[in-house]
């Protein structure tokens, strides 16, 4: 059966309110053969994110229509795999809201993601032959796979020249990207003809946006971030700069870019390499 993801705009919805509008969900789905499979809430945009399994996204919405009249304002078709890999097989509490994994709390949906690159991925395979390429392509997976480890990212695919991530916190995502530039560097030093240098971006959003699959637009903005950034460097969106403030990060603002695909130029960011002590893994 299909699954789908909704969005309801809710300014000023309560935890209690979005639970008692859920168990009402739950009381109507057999009606329509819908599962309602958990829900995120995010107080501070007033957005709830409903999961569910339904023949259809018109039976999804009539479960809503006539449990409480709180009908989505866009709901989209999304893979379970791909949702699992987005946002976790996270747990719910006892009225259904997905929680934090480890602790406790209340999950809202908003994801930080990341973007490795490796540069000129294809002329280095021209230079060093495919096989070298090949082996340094498993050094950036294994840097990149043991970083996410750390900082409790979830590897969304691989691009071929790169992996695409995805962080509850942003201040771990932006950890986790330092964490892998400064591996890169050792790595570097041991074996200086290997050229192995890769570029890192990020942006962070809610996973039902403009486009119709889950989180398109922060995606796509995270991917042409990662294409702006110079090699060995992390950049990030404004949206991330702010949610590290006090998080003993340092940013350089590089002011307002011009994207392709959006209609606002978007604040850049770039993040100040820090010390090694200041990589260590922390909770948020």
């Amino acid at each position: 059966m299909p699954m789908y993801m909704d969005i309801h705009e809710v300014p000023g919805a309560t935890p209690e309110a979005v639970a008692r509008a859920h168990e009402a969900d739950l009381a109507h789905q057999g009606e329509h053969g819908v599962e309602y499979l958990k829900y995120w809430v995010n107080e501070n945009t007033g957005t709830v994110f409903c999961l569910c399994k339904a023949p259809s996204s018109e039976a999804a919405t009539a479960v809503h229509r006539e449990s409480h009249g709180l009908v989505a304002s866009k709901i989209i078709e999304v893979v379970p795999e791909v949702a699992e890999n987005f946002l976790g097989a996270s747990a719910v509490d006892s009225a259904g809201a997905a929680i934090v994994p480890g602790s406790g709390e209340h999950d809202t949906a908003f994801r930080t993601i990341l973007f490795t690159d490796i540069v000129e991925s294809t002329s280095m395979a021209q230079r060093i032959g495919d096989d070298a390429a090949v082996a340094l392509l498993n050094v950036h997976d294994a840097i990149v796979r043991e970083a996410l480890a750390n900082f409790t990212g979830r590897e969304v695919k691989h691009t071929g020249d790169g992996i695409m991530a995805s962080f509850i916190s942003a201040a771990s995502a932006v950890r986790c990207a330092t964490q892998i530039h400064s591996a890169l560097d050792a790595y570097a030093r041991e074996n200086q003809e290997a050229g192995l240098r890769v570029r890192i971006g990020a942006a962070a959003g809610e996973p039902v946006e403009s486009h119709n699959d889950l989180f398109g637009t922060t995606v796509q903005l995270a991917s042409r971030i990662c294409s702006h950034a110079e090699p060995d460097q992390i950049l990030v969106s404004n949206v991330i700069a702010e949610l590290c403030i006090g998080k003993v990060l340092q940013f350089q603002d590089l002011g307002e870019v011009a994207f392709k695909g959006f209609e606002y130029p978007v604040r850049v960011h770039a993040v100040v390499r820090p010390r090694r002590a200041d990589v260590a893994p922390r909770d948020s």
